[in-house]
């Protein structure tokens, strides 16, 4: 498959030979997210990811900062390029539960997370927001954790529901040690 400017793709497929209907979508095909689908969007208690990230190293949990009550990490799964998520260490599931100490890290951490995407990224806006329980959307309902995801003028990159596909163009280890670098110590 050829790209607008003759570059060639061996992960898109064309839609012409499809057995169905031909439709105007071209496919990007992920493999690396079967593992996420296979295994169900709730892990068991007793795995969950935000709880087993602090046990790792940071390199292997992809954090890229470690406060007191919070932690900064990568998502796995990223809207956009330096997608972050806030997380407190306690497994509490929604911001009510959060003590006083664990918010105000959270917030503290968030405008870092900002500042330092701003500066690395050079991120022109950002989307910042908690989804409440598995109804709201959240993926991991169990553990509170706030999203941060930088926006760029023109990146037409967000949720793309109607097209179905994201195009991500750096990898999440180069990210986060790109992050981890940039964050004041």
């Amino acid at each position: 498959m050829k790209d607008y400017d003759g570059t060639e793709y061996d992960n898109v497929e064309s839609v012409d030979g499809f057995a169905a209907v031909p439709d105007a979508f071209q496919r990007l095909w992920t493999p690396h997210r079967i593992a996420y689908i296979e295994s169900g969007q709730q892990p068991a208690k007793d795995s969950c990811p935000f709880c087993v990230a602090p046990t790792l190293s940071d390199e292997q949990a992809l954090i890229v900062a470690r406060g007191e009550h919070a932690f900064v990490l990568l998502n796995l799964f990223p809207y956009n390029s330096g997608h972050l998520l806030v997380c407190p260490y306690r497994h509490v599931s929604t911001y009510d539960e959060a003590t006083d100490a664990e918010v105000a890290e959270i917030a503290s951490l968030t405008q870092k997370a900002m500042r330092v995407l701003t500066a690395t990224s050079g991120a022109n806006g950002f989307n910042i927001g908690m989804n409440q329980g598995q109804l709201a959307g959240a993926g991991i309902a169990d553990h509170l954790h706030q999203h941060v995801v930088p926006r760029w003028a023109h990146d037409s990159n967000f949720f793309p529901i109607i097209a179905g596909t994201k195009a991500l163009p750096r990898l999440l280890g180069d990210v986060r040690a790109e992050v981890a670098a940039a964050w004041p110590a």
